[in-house]
């Protein structure tokens, strides 16, 4: 003889195994959710990159904030310069100028 549906206790009904079924479902949905707001790399590294741009002009303001006037023309002029597509020799020189004002800055902190 072969047990029947509903006659022996550990056999689950249907209604029971659909209700297993929806809890699995449930729990599935939670868990692909989960692992796709995890999986979504290209957004957390924008958002990094973001993060990271507002750093750098924050710093360079201030930078060019603590600068004696002659760097700030100069920035000044390359900033225009690249603007205008004529960036290469003037970048250059603006970002030498610069480099040089922060070397010689460090050097009178350190006095």
């Amino acid at each position: 003889m072969t047990p029947q549906a509903g006659d022996d206790d550990s056999t689950p009904t249907p209604e029971e195994l659909r209700e297993q079924v929806e809890g699995a479902r449930e729990e599935l949905g939670m868990t692909v959710e989960a692992l796709a707001a995890k999986a979504d790399v290209k957004a957390q590294a924008q958002a990094k990159a973001s993060d990271l741009k507002a750093q750098a002009r924050t710093r360079s303001a201030d930078a060019l904030d603590r600068a004696p006037q002659p760097v700030r023309e100069k920035t000044y002029q390359v900033t225009e310069a690249a603007r205008g597509g004529k960036a290469g020799p003037l970048l250059g020189a603006g970002l030498a100028v610069l480099a040089l004002y922060v070397v010689v800055a460090r050097g009178r902190r350190r006095r």
